[in-house]
């Protein structure tokens, strides 16, 4: 309606027309519409099954969503299905072989259930790289580190002992035999390269900027950023998002228009960067979320690491509007498992411009110690 009312009528009867609909906000009608809404949200949340029927009948807020998860359920399960190199099962399993490596006490046989996949997977990977993007040197370096260990480390046992057979007769992977191992170690905790004084400046340094001096964002201190970005926490290092970038103007205005936060600003941005999550990262729909974890956590590093690099970053919120979305998918050519967790406005800080000063919640409010909690008897009553 918005579109259509800006295409046919003069702004200053578009301007009218909002001036209304916003006094009707406050009108005696409008009070008993929301007030009828309310009631039926509080009704439809009273139990999982109406909360079901509620986003089953009356509302299709969540079915991109569902049809996300499903593809990438479908995806992850037909690699498995026809025999592929799923990169994400090799990474997650890897990393669950560090977490049994570094327990203690350590048990002498553990990952009976999954060892005997992961050396399928990474044979699979090693043998045909070009079957798989996960074929870079330092990962393959990184699976037969952690597979070599777990063998070394591990008691005789049937299921064991068949898996590292097959191990044994994997191609070499890249690097393999080096002194270094990209296994579970001891940190070096004598010296903090960053004081929390340090870190207290750049968080306070760094905002929300969404005014840029017009020049060229250098790729080369993009990828930096991107390399501490790639440092970031992550499930089972597994890791399912990508950053797409792009710094060609006309590009960057088409991008930049998706998000509806850009309107009034989108025309100095110099850089805009989508954080993309990936859905066929998971077997299940219970990691579902994990795109939005693994990417924000992933971005803000990002966010610090351009600070460092004298450049700034806005994050543009990018809420669940189907039509939106669905110009998304076709402007960027997503896949039906990929979803934009956000969008990113990168360049050169103008000193001129200023800044949201943003005060944040009070630390008392924001941070709670040891609220009331039930045990688990009474947790599953």
């Amino acid at each position: 309606m918005k579109t259509l009312a800006k295409t046919f009528l003069p702004d200053t009867q578009v301007d009218r027309l909002r001036d209304a609909r916003l006094l009707l906000r406050e009108s005696k009608a409008a009070r008993i519409v929301t007030s009828a809404q309310t009631g039926a949200l509080r009704f439809a949340s009273l139990t999982k099954s109406f909360a079901s029927v509620y986003y089953s009948l009356l509302s299709g807020q969540f079915r991109r969503e569902e049809r996300a998860v499903l593809a990438g359920l479908a995806k992850y399960h037909a690699e498995l299905q026809d025999d592929d190199a799923n990169v994400f099962l090799m990474r997650r399993n890897v990393h669950r072989l560090e977490k049994g490596l570094l327990m203690r006490p350590r048990r002498p046989v553990f990952a009976k259930d999954y060892i005997l996949e992961t050396v399928n997977v990474y044979r699979k990977i090693v043998s045909e790289p070009a079957r798989s993007q996960e074929s870079s040197a330092e990962s393959l370096r990184w699976g037969y580190d952690v597979l070599s260990e777990y063998f070394a480390v591990t008691a005789a046992d049937p299921v064991i002992d068949h898996a590292r057979d097959v191990f044994e007769k994997c191609p070499p992977a890249p690097g393999a035999g080096s002194n270094v191992k990209r296994i579970p170690y001891q940190r070096a905790l004598e010296e903090q390269p960053v004081t929390y004084e340090q870190l207290e400046q750049l968080s306070l340094k760094r905002r929300s900027v969404r005014w840029f001096e017009q020049k060229p964002v250098p790729r080369d201190l993009l990828d930096k950023a991107f390399h501490i970005a790639n440092l970031s926490p992550s499930a089972c290092n597994r890791q399912p998002f990508r950053f797409l970038v792009f710094d060609d103007p006309e590009m960057v205005q088409e991008v930049a228009s998706l998000p509806g936060g850009t309107i009034g600003w989108k025309h100095n941005i110099p850089a805009m960067v989508v954080v993309l999550g990936s859905l066929d990262a998971f077997y299940s729909e219970k990691d579902r979320h994990v795109i939005y974890i693994d990417g924000s956590l992933a971005s803000m590093s990002f966010s610090y690491a351009l600070e460092t690099l004298g450049l700034s970053s806005c994050i543009c919120n990018w809420p669940d509007i189907e039509a939106h979305e669905a110009r998304a998918q076709k402007v960027l050519g997503l896949q039906p498992y990929e979803r934009p967790i956000f969008f990113m406005a990168v360049g050169y800080p103008d000193p001129d411009a200023m800044v949201a000063y943003s005060q944040k919640r009070p630390l008392d409010v924001m941070r709670q110690y040891n609220t009331e909690i039930a045990s688990s008897e009474r947790a599953s009553a």
